[in-house]
């Protein structure tokens, strides 16, 4: 969905101007006639709506000036960008001083105020990201600072908001990469705990025979290797809040101590003589039904009980996919500060459309990284299909490249790069002509097998030779890189100078056009 900017003009030949523009830009419009109207949207319920205004200063009844002020004393964030057809210094001084970001006179070009438009609206995502950054950092996240605008998504966001106002204890469930953390932290930023410590525990990475001693603690001289006393997690949360991810992989003998934890507030570490009274507030998540786990034999039914107290489902981003638009512009604008791409500034509505239409198995998480790659793949001022190959191919995007199939049969002496490579190396090959070729072997006669994978059999049905697996992987390598031989030789784990003598082994010798790309 894009993002909509709010109009505020008396004169109707303006507004039908700036609806036409902003509708040209790419942008949804909102036309007020008047400055009452604009501040029953820019202080009501309404606000959210909005990301940008143009406003007129000059309107009779409530001028320009009367809704910046007003809209400022409420708290409402929102980017001004203020029009008249009286462009004197003071009248532009006045209105920054009561809120504006920008001003134009009328009657302003269009390039101009399109390029006003996207400026602001890239800064406010970027201030919005440092907001919440320093407030991640500090323990203060709150839910105004989670990216979403799907029905599903406010549900969640009010059940954790009644969460927030007691100790109950949650677990939040959902499926890799939703943002179960950000809902925990957001919790912990709106309860009275808010600046209090926020321990993270991901239970899935910590060794069986560390868990006991990583979240309750041990004394000095517990165990061999105990050279010092360590204070555990839970005494590290106190006053603060614990958050447990993916509590389902703790050990049974572990969730016998955290059951106790739970009831009586107390933990015992090892080796200790007494227990340890700790003050924390319990947050628990999973990307696993606990219930199935608990039929299975591999989740005490009383722990259970214990942590399900207050369930919060958090849906793949799959089921909600009014957010991808907002949470790609944010994506978007974050990464270009940080690749220094200052080009790049949005997405087409047809990448936008496409990105919309995949079913995002790793969601959130995977949204953004492959908007990060987008980014720095991306030459233009805006994101397009090209510049996510492996959605496009998965969703059978049309692209301008792409008139071919992603692996097509060959014949010897072809160029491996250009011929098996799927849809993602293709824009690569179009984007860097010095690459390395290589003999084309196929272990499937006249049939290819696709791009990445192993061959385990010869020609004959025996077991390929190690030097033979050996000599594919370097080959495979050079192709998925394009011939970078310093990056080659680091995915593969080799110094360059052994990788060129590897080279040189199997006949793989570097063209000289090749070694200038190096």
């Amino acid at each position: 969905m894009a993002q909509r900017i709010l109009i505020v003009d008396d004169d109707p030949v303006q507004r039908r101007l700036l609806e036409e523009a902003v509708k040209r830009f790419g942008y949804r419009s909102k036309s007020c006639t008047n400055g009452k109207e604009a501040l029953e949207i820019l202080t009501g319920n309404a606000q959210c709506e909005i990301d940008l205004v143009i406003l007129d200063l000059m309107m009779p009844e409530v001028d320009g000036f009367q809704v910046l002020k007003d809209t400022r004393a409420a708290k409402n964030p929102v980017p001004i960008i203020v029009q008249t057809a009286n462009g004197s210094i003071e009248t532009v001084i006045e209105a920054m001083r009561a809120g504006a970001q920008d001003f134009v006179v009328k009657p302003s070009r269009p390039e101009r105020l399109q390029v006003s438009i996207t400026n602001l609206l890239k800064v406010a995502v970027l201030e919005d990201e440092l907001t919440r950054i320093r407030k991640h950092s500090e323990g203060t996240l709150t839910f105004d600072n989670i990216v979403t605008r799907s029905e599903p998504m406010d549900r969640v966001l009010r059940l954790g908001e009644r969460a927030a106002s007691s100790n109950i204890p949650i677990l939040i469930e959902g499926e890799s990469g939703v943002g179960k953390e950000l809902i925990a932290r957001a919790i912990q930023g709106s309860s009275e705990r808010r600046s209090k410590p926020f321990i993270t525990v991901n239970c899935g990475a910590i060794p069986d025979h560390l868990v006991e001693s990583i979240l309750f603690g041990h004394e000095k001289g517990a165990f061999t290797g105990a050279v010092d006393r360590h204070i555990g997690k839970f005494q590290e949360a106190n006053g603060g809040t614990l958050f447990l991810d993916e509590v389902g992989e703790l050990p049974m003998e572990v969730q016998v101590k955290l059951l106790r934890a739970l009831q009586e507030g107390e933990v015992d570490p090892v080796g200790a003589r007494k227990p340890i009274k700790v003050d924390f507030r319990l947050i628990s998540a999973t990307n696993r039904r606990l219930l199935d786990q608990v039929k299975e034999g591999k989740f005490r039914e009383d722990l259970y009980y214990r942590l399900n107290v207050f369930p919060i489902w958090v849906p793949p981003l799959r089921d909600r996919s009014e957010d991808i638009p907002e949470l790609t512009r944010h994506f978007i604008a974050r990464f270009a500060a940080e690749e220094s791409k200052p080009q790049v500034t949005g997405i087409i509505p047809d990448t936008l459309k496409m990105l919309r239409s995949y079913e995002w198995p790793g969601n959130i998480r995977q949204l953004e990284n492959a908007v990060f790659r987008a980014v720095v793949l991306c030459d233009g001022p805006n994101l397009t299909c090209e510049d996510f190959p492996q959605i496009a191919q998965a969703t059978d995007t049309p692209m301008s490249y792409a008139g071919s199939s992603p692996v097509e049969t060959r014949a010897p002496q072809a160029d491996v790069y250009s011929s098996s490579l799927n849809v993602e190396s293709k824009w690569e090959e179009q984007q860097d002509k010095q690459f390395f070729q290589v003999e084309a072997v196929s272990a499937f006669d006249a049939e290819q097998p696709p791009f990445g994978y192993m061959r385990s059999f010869d020609g004959e049905g025996h077991v390929c030779t190690l030097m033979g697996v050996e000599e594919e992987m370097i080959r495979t390598a050079i192709s998925h890189y394009g011939g970078r031989m310093t990056e080659v030789a680091k995915r593969l784990g080799i110094g360059r100078s052994t990788l060129y003598r590897k080279l040189k082994e199997y006949g793989l010798e570097e063209r000289p056009e090749s070694k200038a790309a190096n």
